[in-house]
């Protein structure tokens, strides 16, 4: 019954096979072997655009940080939802890789940026102010923090109003396929036709080991070589690339990284479901991915940690996060659910 997190699930099979094959012989390294370029061919076919540039680095927060700093000056900020990854969770990272960039936070139900609070930002952004910090860059996450998705309308209406005001506009996407698997929009319609600059593509949540992608589009996509020198600088290359992305065209064939999401999504439901008929619990925010976070009776939390159920009660107000993953079985979920209702 381990629910913790997504980056808890064991890698797919498939994509161990693709690495053991990877593994038969030398081959160039830091990126300049055919399974990169590979790589890179088959993004263009799934973004549908030739436009576009690619680098893997191997940790979500790398990818975001790293995406960032190619948007943003030191000197400059990031507009972000309050509870952001890049703002809760990555230790600094952006702050780091930007050389000094301030993040300025955004309210929104569920974790979505609501436009009101972007426009009020926008509003109030003076370049021209030297004592001001000027955003440069719009962050929004897809899957959020609390697993809602945003349409790629709904990315597109904020992917216009900071390109307005002359942004760029970056997308963290850890969980970017459980985004299109929940709205059935394409790659390119959640990202570059949406007005995305920079995308941070993760695999590591759905299904992979350690595979995340930085994707930059359109004008951006000509800063790929100050992408590499950042990434080199920062320890994001790894010498053996053709590992990571053996991995990242596993989860890609045969659209595997959707059904793999899809799955997830499928189980989080399953288990929202089961917590909404338990007397006493509520579902705090709409499942739309993967994630599942619930307010329960202090008796149903006591009893699933002493089962020994992983979750992560969030301190407060009795509201847990679950979270499933492509391994996740009906048979966990049954387990849980009997545990909670005892």
């Amino acid at each position: 019954m381990n629910f913790s997190s997504d980056t808890a699930a064991p890698a797919h099979p498939d994509v161990l096979a693709a690495m053991a094959e990877a593994n038969a012989g030398p081959a160039p390294s830091y990126g300049n072997d055919a399974r990169t370029e590979a790589l890179r061919a088959r993004l263009r076919e799934i973004f549908e655009t030739d436009d576009l540039a690619a680098t893997v680095v191997t940790s979500g927060t790398g990818s975001n940080a790293l995406a960032l700093s190619l948007l943003t000056p030191g000197h400059g900020a990031v507009l972000c939802h309050e509870a952001a990854h890049i703002h809760e969770h990555e230790r600094g990272a952006p702050e780091f890789f930007t050389g000094g960039a301030k993040l300025q936070l955004l309210e929104g139900d569920h974790g979505r940026i609501a436009m009101p609070a972007l426009e009020a930002a926008l509003a109030h952004r003076n370049p021209d102010f030297v004592h001001e910090c000027p955003a440069f860059a719009l962050s929004v996450s897809n899957l959020t923090e609390f697993g809602t998705a945003y349409s790629a309308e709904a990315v597109a209406a904020r992917a216009d109003a900071a390109k307005a005001d002359g942004l760029s506009v970056h997308l963290d996407g850890a969980r970017f396929a459980n985004a299109l698997a929940f709205t059935g929009a394409s790659p390119a319609e959640m990202s570059w036709r949406a007005g995305v600059d920079a995308l941070s593509l993760g695999f590591t949540k759905n299904g992979g080991i350690s595979a995340e992608i930085v994707i930059l589009f359109g004008e951006t996509a000509a800063k790929f070589g100050e992408l590499e020198a950042r990434r080199k600088r920062a320890g994001l290359m790894p010498p053996k690339t053709r590992f990571t992305s053996a991995e990242a065209l596993a989860m890609l064939k045969d659209g595997l990284w959707l059904t793999l999401a899809a799955r997830a999504n499928a189980s989080a439901r399953a288990l929202a479901e089961g917590f909404a008929a338990i007397d006493g619990a509520e579902i705090v925010h709409p499942v739309e991915g993967n994630l599942v976070f619930a307010r329960l009776p202090q008796p149903v939390i006591d009893r699933l940690q002493g089962e020994g159920a992983a979750f992560y009660p969030l301190g407060g107000d009795r509201v847990c996060r679950f979270v499933c993953s492509w391994a996740t079985t009906e048979d966990e979920i049954t387990a849980l659910l009997d545990a909670a209702r005892t």
